[in-house]
């Protein structure tokens, strides 16, 4: 989850102190993200647990290629820049995407992903809250 969280707990700040022109560059760049994931991956399999490693990956993985999409679908394709920053520039990112009117109601990008994280949650909570005995455990030793 950290893994997942963690290319925008990088350059959210970095752009909002003015580091970065936009909030996707270093973290978000395959660049950036080869060189983290192997740094991580590097430390993980010194330790012995290279399934860390590989957990690490595809949560950061998962972020940036939940990225694409919306761009994709919207036609903001220059938008796609940060997959190669810093070797292509960066426009100022647009924002949340209309997909489209449906009845005179506009539907944002924000919405599905509303909707996406709502059929996850059901599916976790269905699936038996997986995790939450581990987080209980750990409370309750404290």
């Amino acid at each position: 989850m950290f893994a997942a969280l963690l290319p925008d707990l990088i350059d959210q700040p970095l752009w909002l102190v003015g580091v970065t022109p936009v909030g996707r560059t270093v973290a978000h760049s395959i660049f950036g993200a080869a060189v983290i994931v192997g740094v991580v991956g590097a430390l993980t399999w010194r330790r012995g647990r290279p399934d860390l490693g590989g957990a690490f990956a595809i949560g950061y993985a998962s972020h940036i290629a939940a990225d694409v999409p919306w761009h994709l679908l919207t036609g903001a394709y220059e938008e796609l820049g940060f997959l190669l920053w810093p070797i292509t520039e960066m426009p100022p990112y647009s924002g949340v995407k209309l997909l489209g009117t449906v009845g005179g109601i506009e539907i944002p990008t924000l919405w599905i992903e509303g909707m996406l994280f709502l059929a996850g949650l059901s599916v976790w909570w269905y699936d038996g809250r997986p995790g939450l005995d581990v987080l209980r455990s750990r409370w309750s030793e404290r």
